[in-house]
């Protein structure tokens, strides 16, 4: 089978992960602040919000907090924070993942503030042009803008926005920047610190090599933010409401195999580089690129050579894009994924959004035979559609 829906979940898994899922199983059961088998050694917990920290370029690791991943991060953020005044809009880029759309549009507690909708190009790329243009149009209907929602990497064209530009925009405007770098951590630096981020959502299962169901936010010293769900910590059992805003935002039993497995990613990740996976993966997403747009009948999506995370987005000519994948999958044994990737706006600036696309996305164990493979069963089923 050769595997490229990394976008979706990374897989194969670095052994590490895998011994570190086992070990945790296997070992006596502890959990933070819970129970005395941890004593005289740092936590687990702490342990991965340092090398988090250390990945993210954030400096205040203490103020990442686990959830089950990026879903109930963003859930939790934007369903938490303080808009201010009711008609305080947020701002929402057309790239953005279902995860932030659908909180958004559908909590109730989020309905006095408005989404504003900024525009991308073709390629998901948003530009200063269209922050200004968005926030201006919010002006002249009378509202303010309370935040900016940015996703860092597209998960369906793969284009990674210019944070820097970004990020002063942000702040020139009085901001709150949130930023969901799900699909780069792990294969793409980011530096939240250095684009003084408000928020950071992560999730554990693609780039970090962790397993599914785990990953977590980063919320700046300072930011109001309520809490999702509220229970058990095991800090100060005696507490039963909240003062002057302490509130905790781990609650419950937390899921110590998926720390365990993302400790074990995250530090495989920082041992290998990122600059490393980065380079790796975009030689071969250049490889992809190039011989694509060389086969007839085949239309890809997104190609911007300066701005590429490893993804990208296809179509066949005369093929919807399910059909196309049920041939790789079926005809050649190649796992990709079809439709609108759970992100149906950036469909629209892409004219894509009545059948989505095909999305080919690829880790730092994609190897070229794997590549090669998918580059001749394209050529195949393009030639076949055509006639040729």
């Amino acid at each position: 089978m050769v595997y490229l829906n990394n976008a979706a979940t990374s897989w194969p898994k670095p052994s590490c992960v895998n011994e570190a899922v086992q070990a945790c199983l296997m070992d006596t059961p502890a959990s933070q602040f819970r129970g005395g088998s941890a004593i005289l050694k740092k936590d687990v917990e702490v342990l991965c919000r340092e090398a988090m920290g250390e990945l993210l370029g954030i400096a205040e690791s203490e103020r990442i907090f686990f959830t089950s991943g990026a879903t109930e991060s963003l859930n939790t953020i934007l369903c938490g924070l303080d808009y201010g005044k009711a008609g305080n809009s947020i701002l929402v880029t057309q790239t953005e993942h279902n995860s932030v759309l659908r909180p958004l549009m559908n909590q109730s507690a989020l309905k006095e503030h408005p989404v504003k909708i900024i525009s991308c190009t073709a390629i998901g790329a948003v530009t200063e042009e269209l922050l200004e243009q968005a926030l201006e149009e919010e002006r002249q209907d009378g509202r303010q803008a309370a935040a900016l929602v940015v996703n860092h990497c597209s998960n369906v064209t793969g284009y990674v926005q210019d944070m820097d530009m970004i990020s002063r925009f942000a702040k020139k405007n009085n901001l709150c920047l949130i930023v969901d770098v799900s699909q780069s951590a792990g294969c793409i630096p980011v530096y939240a610190d250095q684009w003084k981020a408000d928020a950071v959502i992560f999730t554990g299962h693609k780039s970090l090599m962790g397993m599914q169901g785990s990953g977590g936010f980063y919320i700046r010293e300072g930011i109001s933010l309520k809490p999702l769900k509220y229970g058990g910590t095991g800090r100060n059992s005696k507490q039963l409401t909240y003062e002057d805003e302490d509130y905790e935002y781990e609650v419950g039993t937390q899921n110590l195999p998926g720390i365990m497995a993302l400790l074990a990613g995250v530090n495989f990740v920082r041992e290998t580089g990122v600059d490393m996976i980065h380079k790796k993966e975009m030689a071969l997403m250049e490889k992809l690129y190039e011989a694509l747009e060389k086969i007839p009948g085949i239309q890809v999506y997104g190609n911007s050579k300066e701005c590429r995370g490893p993804v990208m987005s296809l179509n066949f000519k005369g093929l919807t894009a399910s059909d196309a994948a049920y041939i790789l999958e079926s005809g050649y044994g190649i796992t990709v994924r079809a439709g609108l990737h759970c992100s149906p706006l950036i469909h629209e600036a892409m004219g894509t959004q009545k059948n989505g696309t095909i999305r080919i996305s690829i880790s730092y164990f994609t190897k070229e035979k794997d590549i090669q493979e998918f580059l001749t069963a394209a050529e195949q089923i393009a030639g076949s559609v055509a006639g040729r």
